[in-house]
């Protein structure tokens, strides 16, 4: 009993002196990253929200701010004038209806009407008795009862009874008078569309459009899903605006909102007084917002290029420097990845969004769009 007490004794000493001789496992220190730089891990990252973007083209262009005002497309408005002079007993159409193409608007009373129905049936009588006198003079010269000289004249009667025959229905045409004698003309629209203004009142005199003194308009039929907005260049920027521009538009009676479009004409003579260009602008307006007249705010698109382009967002304002953070791969160890802060140049006139790179980066490489202010933090 003895000797293994004295065994175990020894077992404990020998046990003790090992320990103390073992030495304590080193500990690792990370590599700190070089100025400018900040190393991240994925987990860090998504846990901080820093987001990477590509560097790549975009589309850039200057903006030319002019005033205008909303019209109507022409294409797609008729002024109605009365082809007859008379009196207006009734109307057929009120201010804002919409009417299809020939519907009636108003009936005239005039006697414009029956005196064109009454030539008609002159002109048809008159045809029918110089066809006959034409015939038989011609019958009467070929069997050497007539001279040359009366076949001849009752041709000539002929022609003109035929002309003048046609005269006479194409004025009842465009006058609405189709062979019968009467004193009512219906007033039609030429157009579908809508009754965007009326100055014909019941019982009002009208004057004929074909008349020396002039006709008041009577009806403005028009649709305003598309319209035009005229726009007043001026002469030194007149170079810079091309056909088929984009525009954007605002009008103060809608603010906040904005319309686009697309330049479709520009003038060729300067207006002598202001010195301005007028360029008209197509813009479609399904919901009827915009109504002719309206004064509006136009940015017509100029210099349109193609630039390398970064969000506004992933630039840094350090003093007078501007910079961003570069992806540069992995930092020692193959773990975290390596930012490094690069002074860059943009075009500070460029709105937000996106911004023009003058200077200081690549196309295709990386930069940090999102966690620019916790990166700068870092440093």
């Amino acid at each position: 009993m003895r000797g293994h007490g004295t065994f175990r004794l020894w077992l404990l000493v020998v046990m003790v002196l090992s320990c103390a001789c073992r030495k304590p496992a080193p500990v690792v220190q990370e590599e700190p990253p070089p100025p400018n730089e900040v190393w991240m891990s994925a987990e860090e990252m998504s846990r901080v929200g820093v987001k990477v973007a590509v560097v790549e083209d975009s589309p850039f262009d200057d903006t030319l701010v002019v005033g205008g005002r909303v019209a109507f497309d022409d294409s797609r408005v008729t002024h109605v004038f009365s082809p007859v002079a008379g009196r207006i007993t009734k109307l057929e159409a009120a201010l804002g209806e919409h009417v299809k193409k020939g519907a009636p608007l108003a009936v005239i009373q005039s006697p414009d009407i029956g005196s064109v129905s009454a030539d008609v049936h002159k002109a048809e009588a008159d045809l029918v008795t110089t066809q006959r006198a034409f015939e038989r003079q011609e019958r009467l010269y070929k069997e050497g009862a007539g001279t040359q000289v009366d076949r001849d004249q009752a041709e000539d009667d002929y022609r003109k009874s035929k002309a003048e025959l046609a005269r006479a229905l194409e004025r009842g045409r465009l006058m609405g008078a189709y062979g019968t004698v009467t004193q009512g003309y219906v007033l039609r629209s030429g157009i579908e569309g809508d009754v965007v203004a009326r100055a014909a009142t019941p019982g009002m005199e009208i004057q004929s459009q074909y008349s020396t003194g002039g006709a008041p308009e009577l009806f403005t039929i028009g649709g305003i899903e598309r319209v035009w907005v005229l726009a007043e260049v001026y002469e030194l920027d007149a170079a810079r605006v091309k056909k088929g521009a984009a525009v954007d538009v605002s009008v103060v009676a809608l603010p906040g909102r904005t319309f686009t479009g697309v330049v479709d004409y520009i003038g060729d003579v300067l207006d002598p007084q202001l010195r301005t260009l007028r360029v008209r602008c197509i813009l479609e307006n399904p919901d009827r917002a915009l109504k002719p007249e309206m004064f509006a705010t136009t940015h017509v698109s100029v210099d349109p290029r193609a630039a390398l382009g970064i969000p506004r967002e992933a630039v840094l304002r350090l003093g007078e420097q501007s910079v961003v953070f570069v992806e540069r791969g992995l930092a020692p160890g193959g773990v975290k990845t390596r930012f490094v802060r690069v002074p860059v140049s943009i075009d500070e006139r460029a709105p937000k969004g996106i911004v023009p790179v003058e200077r200081g980066l690549a196309r295709g490489e990386r930069i940090v769009v999102s966690g620019v202010q916790i990166l700068s933090s870092l440093l």
